[in-house]
């Protein structure tokens, strides 16, 4: 782990989030300074369309370790997360949501579970939540979905904002789409293997509404399945695709023959024989036969691209402070 001269940084990404922004970095910094801790507050506007730019640009006035980075427009939070990560320098990072719902106080125990007891990652566990019920059932058939399939089993919480990272892990993942509320799971992938939850505080609301859809779900979801896929056959696609392809053309082959073997048979037996076609077997064989070889050839293509694009995280900053 690098050495840094600053102990903490706190990474917050945001969304029209004007009026909980000076409350926030104002606990943050009581927090930080009641421990001494050297500190950094970064703060990612995601493309807002209230004041909160201006409130950023206003807060760094009066807290020098404050940094705001501006998106041109709204790209989610997993490319604020990105962005904040690539910048972060702080031996231990801290992630956490703009609205409040979130406890600064939590810090100190959570730096010290990365410093002194050596975890890689300790993920938030909001155990009494604050939100409705149309948003606590789906996060719970999320969380339980991902634990059986990332193999997790000690996390309550995926999605939890509140996260505290060793720096070595945030430089060392690739956070896009809605990948933030699987990043334990990158993070095991990427070989992170010391990771626990800690209960926190959630509170209400205080300002503002929710900024997440329900279509967020859905993209979850299939980002889920995407991290699973990448975290497993990323470097070896051929193994994923070049195995169903061969099952599925073999198959095929097998089924041809067969059909071959038959009409011969009844030719020699001088059988009055069916037309192949006419055969349903036949249609079966042939689609086989031609998935199998389209599979192949996707796995080929996918081992020659895998993981290559240079445009995957490049977002358009307008303004930093």
């Amino acid at each position: 782990m690098s050495n840094s001269k600053i102990d903490i940084s706190v990474v917050i990404p945001l969304f029209n989030e004007d009026e909980s922004l000076p409350e926030l970095v104002e606990w943050n910094c009581r927090v930080m300074e009641a421990h001494n801790f050297s500190f950094e507050i970064i703060l990612i506007d995601d493309g807002s369309t209230d004041r909160s730019w201006e409130v950023i640009e206003e807060l760094k006035k009066q807290t020098p370790q404050l940094r705001g980075i501006k998106f041109r427009r709204n790209y989610g939070k997993s490319a604020a997360l990105n962005v904040g990560f690539e910048a972060a320098q702080g031996n231990v990072v801290i992630t956490m949501d703009a609205d409040l719902q979130d406890s600064p106080d939590e810090i100190p125990l959570l730096y010290s579970r990365i410093m002194d007891e050596k975890y890689d990652l300790i993920s938030g566990w909001k155990k009494k939540r604050h939100d409705p019920f149309t948003k606590t059932l789906p996060t719970k058939l999320f969380n339980s979905a991902t634990r059986r399939m990332s193999g997790i089993h000690n996390l309550h919480d995926f999605n939890c904002g509140l996260k505290a990272y060793r720096r070595d892990v945030i430089k060392n993942i690739e956070v896009y789409g809605e990948m933030h509320r699987y990043i334990p799971v990158l993070a095991k992938w990427a070989g992170f293997k010391k990771i626990d939850e800690q209960v926190v505080e959630h509170y209400p609301r205080k300002y503002g509404t929710t900024k997440f859809g329900l279509s967020r779900f859905i993209n979850g979801f299939l980002d889920l399945l995407s991290i699973l896929f990448v975290g497993k056959f990323s470097k070896r696609p051929m193994h994923f695709f070049g195995s169903m392809g061969v099952l599925s053309f073999f198959t095929g082959t097998v089924i041809s023959i067969w059909l071959i073997g038959e009409k011969l048979y009844d030719i020699s037996m001088g059988v009055k024989f069916r037309n192949a076609t006419d055969q349903p077997l036949f249609f079966i064989a042939l689609v086989a036969i031609v998935v199998g070889f389209q599979l192949f050839l996707t796995g080929f293509v996918a081992e020659l691209v895998s993981r290559n694009s240079s445009e995957r995280n490049n977002y358009q900053i307008e303004r930093e402070v």
